[in-house]
């Protein structure tokens, strides 16, 4: 049989295990053009928060009762397309299933020999174009110049960290724990860390660790973390905004303080993206990202739970901060 998750309900504020529901399925089999894949890796995000309620979007939202998809490292275990031999590796947006069938259309073969599968979900996959993209082409960095990181422990903020400190930026970032502060600091190369569940003011504790300013701010939080960078900005600073994890389950659009005034004063520039808006550019950035690690100028962390069953609690773990950089679920031996 064939263990399949699927959306049960939507959730109203942060989501629960009861929005999950658990079925089986038979095994599928390729047909003529088709591969049948083993899921080896699941990635959990926090933008699958976004899919999984109603409402206009970059991206459709998942449908009630059907089952839910992110990127998935799966091993081709019978094939019938020209394209894909069995025994190879493939990464894409796949279905949360053991097994299902694939036409090969929009999947990336992953090497084992390049770097660990793991790998071509976080660093060379979209967790690692989502920072360089964005801090390279919407922060425009500068040599010299201060970049901070909000939900810098995590998989995107980590590597966006490093990256600024390859492109000789000084780099600061905010995290949720006095480990998780150690960690950016010593493994990646962070020049200054502030522990915002232990800071009461985050304006003065920005402006004590950047006292140039902040030049470039790579933004995966949003709330009152942002709030308080944004009264340290500089002339000319640029806001990438890549995620907003701590209004993700708010049931009302909070009210916090207008971040026109500063972006008026500081002729500042503030924008949003999704990955998915460099799509044409990937081979760049993959490759450039694999050259780094190659190099040793770049390295990755990673949270991996074992267990089909556990893909859920994984997810759910997100939103209480207990990853550092990438969470994936191990659902079975490459």
């Amino acid at each position: 049989m064939n263990k399949v998750i699927k959306l049960a309900s939507r959730p109203t504020g942060k989501p629960t295990d009861k929005n999950f529901k658990f079925s089986e399925e038979e095994r599928p089999e390729a047909s003529e053009g088709e591969i049948l894949l083993k899921t080896i890796y699941v990635s959990v995000d926090p933008y699958l928060r976004g899919r999984m309620s109603e409402g206009k979007s970059y991206i459709p939202p998942f449908e009630v009762g059907k089952p839910i998809a992110s990127g998935i490292i799966a091993e081709v275990i019978e094939s019938k397309h020209k394209d894909f031999e069995k025994g190879e590796y493939v990464s894409g947006m796949l279905e949360w299933k053991q097994y299902q069938v694939s036409d090969g259309k929009d999947l990336n073969k992953a090497d084992k020999n390049l770097a660990p599968l793991s790998a071509f979900l976080g660093v060379l996959g979209m967790t690692g174009l989502t920072a360089y993209f964005g801090l390279t082409k919407i922060g425009e960095p500068e040599k010299g110049e201060t970049l901070v990181v909000s939900g810098a422990a995590g998989a995107v903020g980590s590597t966006v960290g490093q990256i600024g400190k390859i492109l000789g930026m000084k780099v600061v970032g905010i995290a949720g724990s006095d480990e998780k502060i150690s960690m950016i600091k010593e493994k990646f190369g962070y020049d200054e860390g502030i522990n915002y569940d232990t800071t009461d003011d985050m304006a003065a504790a920005i402006n004590k660790a950047c006292p140039d300013g902040v030049d470039v701010y790579f933004d995966n939080v949003g709330g009152e973390i942002s709030d308080g960078v944004m009264k340290n900005i500089n002339k000319f600073a640029r806001i990438v905004n890549c995620g907003a994890i701590s209004l993700y389950n708010e049931t009302e659009m909070p009210t916090g303080p207008r971040p026109e005034v500063f972006l008026i004063k500081n002729s500042a520039k503030m924008q949003g993206f999704i990955i998915g808006d460099f799509q044409d550019r990937f081979p760049e950035g993959v490759q450039q990202l694999g050259q780094w690690l190659k190099e040793g100028k770049l390295t990755y962390e990673e949270t991996i739970r074992e267990g089909f069953d556990n893909i859920p609690k994984a997810f759910l773990e997100l939103f209480e901060g207990k990853n550092k950089g990438k969470m994936l679920v191990k659902v079975a031996e490459d």
